[in-house]
């Protein structure tokens, strides 16, 4: 008879942790999602002065639409070339694109991009890039 009621009780316990965990997930889940291709980019050994673009994809995984209200950046020498304005739905992707100036840079340089939306994972609001800008030979006369 304690072997029963103790069998019902790690029974019943059991269960309802496997139903905590998994109203968990789905609360987790709900909402837009933003999800990129790559969260990083080397533009790897470039001239002082040079100016690169990158463009950053992304797919809204969530099951809500997607807003973003602002991209922000870090210094001046990064700057956002636009990013969509429209909600983006269920499945829909969109692209980020930044450009970075290195000029007045010198050495490695990294950089993070934060994206600020109504997406549901904090984690996925931030990009980044990295560069090595070296010094710009003169020109001999």
């Amino acid at each position: 008879m304690k072997k029963n009621l103790f069998l019902m009780i790690f029974l019943a316990v059991a269960a309802q942790g496997l139903v905590l965990q998994a109203s968990a997930q789905t609360a987790a889940a709900n909402g837009p999602v933003i999800t990129f291709e790559k969260k990083s980019h080397d533009f790897g050994d470039m001239v002082q002065g040079d100016k690169v673009q990158h463009v950053w994809k992304f797919t809204n995984t969530g099951n809500e639409p997607l807003i973003i209200t602002n991209v922000a950046v870090t210094c001046g020498c990064t700057t956002p070339e636009g990013w969509p304005r429209d909600p983006i739905a269920p499945g829909g992707k969109g692209e980020i694109p930044i450009a970075f100036n290195s000029a007045g840079k010198m050495g490695k340089q990294n950089k993070v991009v934060t994206i600020v939306s109504n997406a549901v994972n904090a984690e996925g609001a931030q990009i980044s890039f990295t560069a090595n800008v070296i010094e710009k030979k003169a020109n001999p006369q």
